[in-house]
């Protein structure tokens, strides 16, 4: 049974390496999915590569074609326009349920200081699990763990651009920018401030300082 456990966990894990190579556009949109080449890149078997692929599947990241193999979902326009009013709704809701430290406005400003330093030096890899820790850090302010849950999974969705989640070099930079922004509106008590700032950032447009 242990064994069983530790295979169901390991398989997870490469469903998360391979979502996260996707929304960091490192397997972008409408590429396809050679399993030799995830075998080589993750270090799993035929059957643990072709079992994630089937997970992300039906989480609508990937698509299967019949004899054909696995490729990277191109989502609606639609429909990720749909997706990012919805995280803006749930993520500006978070914020009226956040209890925010000294020690907390440390880390985040920590954590923003290092997505800004791998925006110029790291990889798109690295950027991203940055940009995935200052967020994770942030919302865990917020104490309503389920509106939390549904946060994750709308957040763990596939990037609104065929380039992953920054489409330019400029876009990352202003997303750093806003990280530091949002700290600011925190150690500010500034509530609505933040609110503005994070429904700028989904949608991915300049806001006025």
């Amino acid at each position: 049974m242990a064994l069983l456990n530790k295979t169901v966990t390991d398989r997870s894990q490469l469903v998360l390496l391979i979502s996260k190579d996707i929304n960091a556009g490192i397997l972008p949109a409408g590429s396809w999915l050679k399993q030799i080449d995830l075998e080589e890149r993750y270090g799993h078997s035929r059957l643990d590569v072709r079992r994630a692929l089937d997970q992300l599947v039906l989480k609508h990241m990937v698509e299967h074609i019949p004899n054909r193999g696995y490729y990277v979902h191109t989502p609606d326009l639609d429909q990720v326009s749909d997706a990012r009013e919805i995280r803006v709704a749930l993520e500006c809701a978070a914020v009226n349920q956040m209890v925010v430290s000294a020690e907390h406005l440390a880390e985040l400003e920590t954590l923003a200081q290092r997505f800004n330093t791998l925006v110029q030096e790291g990889t798109v890899l690295e950027r991203y699990n940055a940009n995935l820790e200052f967020h994770r850090v942030l919302y865990d302010l917020c104490t309503n763990h389920q509106l939390l849950e549904l946060i994750d999974e709308m957040r763990s969705r596939p990037p609104s651009s065929p380039g992953g989640t920054w489409r330019t070099h400029l876009r990352a930079e202003q997303s750093s920018r806003e990280h530091f922004q949002m700290v600011e509106a925190l150690r500010d008590d500034d509530r609505e401030r933040l609110k503005q700032l994070i429904a700028a950032h989904i949608r991915q447009i300049p806001l006025q300082p």
